[in-house]
């Protein structure tokens, strides 16, 4: 086998329901069909046929999702996916050569990092710094780039960190893409998961060798579903869909249905706002707890998504072996740093119940506690 094992996605897939608090989940607490949908919807599901459907997604739904971005997107330039892992699989199988130069944000949801590797591409990192808020280090971007340069990689809003890029980021990262003839590619399946509720743009749109991903399983809370999309120009979006015939073929057909209905504006509207209102809440106990600790956390807000990565300042502690004795000790999950290539950090969902999130948070100091005079003596 020549591709990695995708370290992020299986701790998540081995652990995240053997205990009894999982505070690592990265989008929100999902909704049931009874919560999301009226008793007509619901009727409506169970009279469907369970066929395949199109494979390229529903005429309706893609439709639907084109009209999510202000750019003039029609039904040819969406392709449905079976969620938003798969989009970025066929994005890289679509446009990625063996000899290929890719530069990626980082930290990062690292999927393309090792699908770029296993296709033979040369992946070097660009960062978001810490010191300046997370902010991009678009110098070191500017720098890294070259004229072999086949795309760059971004997540928007990002994950682990929750930073949303301005609009002079994003058109500083636009000019470096075009003066280098790169594509830009932008994971944003965050978009929607704001703080201040304010939907960010898109780089869909803004250049014409962009794609970006979306989806319903972060912002949305409707993992269960597996649907996602890719969107950008028509003749790669056709590209895109010959791969995804060597794929999953196609999302379900109960999927194409409650997408069609969980994106209509009003719809829409109602989800985002419920999962905002619970990453407010949400985030104010987590710097509650953090600013308790005496500077043992530190914890830069993030502007979007699910989670909060967090910094701790305790000698001698990997966040593997932390993460390890947590969940084997203590029945609760972190995601370590480690998985970012960052140790030194935790990654914690913030997209929970709030008593499930203050009752593991209270298991979270009694372990790290015990676990931090355990290796002290």
């Amino acid at each position: 086998m020549n591709i990695k094992t995708f370290m992020l996605e299986r701790i998540q897939s081995l652990y995240e329901n053997t205990v009894d608090y999982n505070l690592t989940e990265s989008g929100f607490h999902p909704f049931t069909l009874k919560e999301l949908l009226s008793d007509t919807e619901i009727d409506m599901l169970e009279n469907t046929v369970l066929g395949y459907g199109q494979t390229n997604g529903s005429d309706k739904l893609r439709e639907i999702v084109a009209k999510n971005y202000n750019c003039g997107l029609n039904a040819d330039n969406i392709l449905i996916t079976n969620g938003s892992a798969e989009a970025n699989f066929i994005m890289c199988k679509t446009v990625l050569n063996r000899g290929d130069e890719v530069v990626m944000m980082i930290p990062n949801y690292m999927q393309i990092w090792g699908i770029a590797e296993e296709l033979g591409c040369k992946v070097k990192p660009f960062h978001l710094r810490e010191e300046n808020n997370w902010q991009p280090d678009l110098d070191e971007l500017d720098n890294t780039v070259t004229a072999n340069t086949k795309m760059i990689v971004l997540c928007n809003p990002n994950n682990p960190t929750g930073y949303t890029l301005s609009g002079y980021e994003m058109q500083k990262i636009i000019d470096i893409a075009s003066k280098n003839d790169a594509w830009i590619y932008c994971d944003e399946v965050y978009r929607g998961a704001e703080l201040n509720g304010v939907e960010i743009d898109s780089f869909i749109g803004t250049y014409d060798k962009v794609l970006v991903n979306g989806g319903l399983s972060k912002a949305f809370a409707l993992p269960g579903l597996r649907l996602g999309w890719i969107a950008g120009p028509k003749h790669i979006i056709d590209d895109t869909w010959a791969y995804h015939d060597y794929t999953s073929i196609t999302a379900g057909i109960l999927s194409h249905k409650i997408g069609e209905i969980a994106l209509q504006p009003e719809k829409k509207r109602e989800i985002l706002n419920r999962n905002r209102s619970m990453l407010n809440e949400n985030l104010k106990h987590l710097r509650e707890w953090i600013d308790s600790k005496a500077g043992k956390f530190k914890l830069i807000s993030p502007k979007a998504g699910g989670m909060a990565f967090v910094k701790y300042d305790l000698p001698n502690v990997n966040s593997t072996k932390l993460s390890d004795w947590l969940r084997e000790n203590k029945s609760l999950f972190i995601l370590a740093g480690d998985c970012y290539g960052m140790d030194g950090y935790f990654r914690l969902g913030i997209g929970e119940r709030k008593d499930y999130l203050l009752e593991g948070l209270n298991r979270l100091e009694q372990g790290i506690d015990e676990y931090v005079k355990l290796i002290g003596e």
